[in-house]
């Protein structure tokens, strides 16, 4: 049997999902979550040999969620899934130790593909995003500056854009006020910033789109 957990806060994605995993994964047992919390819960109560992650969930940090799964099962294979634009979100994903990126706009034959690969502990990368970074590797365009802040320094720039206060920025994370102070520090030094203002307009010119 293959054990299966679907985690997205629309039934409708769920049902959709769980279709086509019965018709492309045999012996396939799925258990659902709408959160990360719940999903957090079941995967230390049973082993998964698939976890499919909803990347914007409720009450969910969805950074620190694959952080924490892969720390506490190191070999998980973990897919997230998303409408939110692969070449700028799949990458800190896959950083962090997922094995997938799938979009939530892909065809069935993608589906398939990334859910046949995942599960079987290898890589699902999309041919767009796979042209993307062939084309980081070549030098063929110029670099994102947010290519190059970690995981951690990403999701703080994806709240500093929401407009959240350093307080609350501590709060949603759970982090010292010194460690998101340092974090702060380091990003304007890569962005070559003085200020918040100066993150949002590189956000624009990138296409950089803070999760809802």
């Amino acid at each position: 049997m293959k054990n299966i957990l679907l985690a997205d806060d629309h039934l409708i994605v769920r049902s959709g999902l769980k279709t086509l995993i019965e018709n492309y994964i045999a012996h396939s047992v799925i258990d659902e979550a709408c959160d990360g919390n719940s999903a957090f819960k079941k995967i230390k109560e049973k082993d998964y040999q698939l976890i499919i992650l909803d990347v914007n969930m409720p009450d969910t940090d969805s950074f620190g969620l694959v952080s924490n799964i892969i720390a506490y099962k190191p070999n998980a294979n973990i897919l997230m899934c998303s409408i939110n634009a692969e070449e700028i979100y799949a990458k800190k994903y896959l950083q962090l130790g997922a094995k997938g990126y799938l979009s939530k706009a892909s065809d069935e034959t993608e589906i398939k593909t990334a859910l046949v690969n995942v599960i079987n502990a290898k890589r699902y990368i999309s041919p767009g995003l796979s042209h993307a970074f062939t084309e980081d590797i070549l030098g063929n365009k110029s670099s994102n500056p947010f290519d190059n802040l970690s995981p951690r320094e990403f999701e703080i720039v994806l709240h500093l854009i929401r407009g959240e206060s350093s307080s609350e920025i501590c709060q949603a994370l759970n982090l010292q006020t010194s460690t998101v102070g340092t974090f702060k520090t380091r990003i304007f030094e890569k962005f070559h910033c003085n200020n918040i203002m100066d993150i949002h307009a590189l956000a624009k010119v990138y296409n950089i789109i803070p999760l809802a």
